[in-house]
C-alpha cells in the first residue's frame, strides 16, 4: 500500500442501468475492481507489443471520452488507456465518497500500481491535471513524462467566467441549480458546455454535437452525477488553499519527469496568465501555447498536442519509427519555456 492509500472499504456501490457508453472505432471499455472503487478503462490495441504505457485523466465533468481524439494520433508511439474517474463517465461513486484531489489521485495510483503499468506517460485535463501533479508529485516512480492540458493549479484571481463552477463547491448550490435547470434539454445543455470549454464551438461537428447530447442524457439519469460533480468541485477548491507541502504548486515544485504544458488563449476556465507560472513551477517543462484554444485543446487541435508530445519525446531520445505522421494545425503556435 502506497503512502497515500487508505484502509480500503466493502463495495456498496451500486450502479443503475442505463443507456451505453459510447465506444469509438477502435476503443475497448473494461471494468477494474479494486478496494473501495471500481473504474471503467478505455483502450485502444497497442500498434505492437513492447510499447511505453500512457494513461490520459479526464476533467471536472469529463469522462474517458474526452481524449478519443487524441489517443489515435499516438497509437504507434504509445499503448493507450484513458480511465473514467469515480463517479464520472462510466465508473461508479467511490465506496468512501471521496471526491478530494487526493481521493482521485489515490485512484489513479491504485490502477497503476494493480496493473504494473508504470512508469507511464501521465496526461490530464483541467481536475485531471491537478490530479496526475498530485500522481507525479508523491509517486514519481509512477510518471514518465508528464503532459498537462488547461491543468486546475491555484489562481489568485480567478476569472469571472470560472465562477460558476467554483460555485457548484458550495453546499446545496448543485440541488439549486438542478432545480433552477430542470426544464433545459439536453442539447441546451450541452451547448452551454461547449461554450465555456472550446475556444470555437463552432468546430463540433453535427455527429459530435450528438453525440455529446445522447452521452449528457445518459449522465443526466445517473443519480451521482450531480453529487459527483458538486463533491469533485468542492474537493478542487478546497485543494486550491492547502499549503505547505500539500499546496498544488509546492507539489508541482516537487515534479522530477519531463512536463509538456498545454495552454489555450481563449480558456474561460483556467487563466491563460498562468502558462508562464506553470512553465517556472515545473523544473523541466515546455509550454505549447495555442492562442485558439478554449480549455479542452486535446479536443479541439489533437494533431498539435500530439505534435508537442512528439517533439518531447524525440528532444529525450523516446521518438518511435513506428510513428505515424501528424500534422500541425495551422491555427496554433508554441514556444518553449
Amino acid at each position: 500500500m502506497s503512502s497515500t492509500e487508505l484502509p480500503s472499504l466493502p463495495a456498496t456501490t451500486v450502479t443503475p442501468k442505463v443507456g451505453p457508453v459510447r465506444v469509438a472505432e477502435g476503443e475497448r471499455l473494461r471494468s477494474v475492481g479494486l478496494p473501495g472503487i471500481t473504474l471503467t478503462v478505455r483502450s485502444r490495441p497497442p500498434a505492437r507489443e513492447g510499447l511505453p504505457a500512457a494513461l490520459y485523466v479526464h476533467g471536472l465533468g469529463g469522462s474517458s471520452q474526452n481524449w478519443s481524439a487524441l489517443m489515435p494520433l499516438l497509437d504507434g508511439l504509445l499503448d493507450n488507456e484513458a480511465l473514467d474517474l469515480p463517479g464520472f463517465g462510466d465508473s461508479p461513486p467511490p465506496d468512501d465518497g471521496d471526491y478530494s484531489i487526493t481521493g482521485h489521485a489515490r485512484a489513479v495510483i491504485r490502477y497503476l500500481d494493480a496493473a504494473g503499468r508504470g512508469p507511464v506517460h501521465l496526461f490530464g485535463n483541467s481536475l485531471g491535471g491537478a490530479v496526475s501533479t498530485r500522481v507525479a508529485a508523491v509517486r514519481p516512480d509512477l510518471v514518465r513524462t508528464l503532459t498537462l492540458i488547461s491543468p486546475a493549479l491555484p489562481e489568485l484571481r480567478a476569472q469571472r467566467t470560472a465562477w460558476p463552477t467554483a460555485l457548484l463547491a458550495l453546499p446545496g448550490v448543485a440541488g439549486l441549480f438542478t432545480r433552477l435547470t430542470k426544464d433545459w434539454s439536453a442539447e441546451q445543455r450541452v451547448r452551454g458546455v461547449m461554450a465555456l470549454c472550446y475556444g470555437d464551438p463552432s468546430i463540433v461537428t453535427p455527429d459530435g454535437f450528438r453525440e455529446a447530447v445522447d452521452e449528457m442524457e445518459r449522465r443526466l439519469a445517473l443519480p451521482y452525477f450531480w453529487d459527483a460533480l458538486a463533491r469533485s468541485a468542492r474537493g478542487l477548491v478546497n485543494a486550491y488553499t492547502l499549503g505547505g507541502q500539500q499546496g498544488l504548486w509546492r507539489q508541482a515544485e516537487r515534479v522530477l519527469a519531463p512536463t509538456l504544458l498545454v495552454y489555450g488563449g481563449r480558456d474561460q476556465l483556467v487563466g491563460y496568465r498562468m502558462a508562464q507560472r506553470a512553465a517556472r513551477a515545473f523544473r523541466d517543462s515546455r509550454l505549447l501555447s495555442l492562442p485558439d484554444a478554449g480549455h479542452v485543446a486535446m479536443m479541439e487541435h489533437p494533431q498539435t498536442v500530439a505534435t508537442a508530445f512528439r517533439e518531447l519525446l524525440t528532444d529525450r531520445g523516446e521518438s518511435s519509427c513506428d510513428s505515424v505522421s501528424v500534422s500541425a494545425s495551422a491555427s496554433a503556435s508554441g514556444a518553449g519555456s
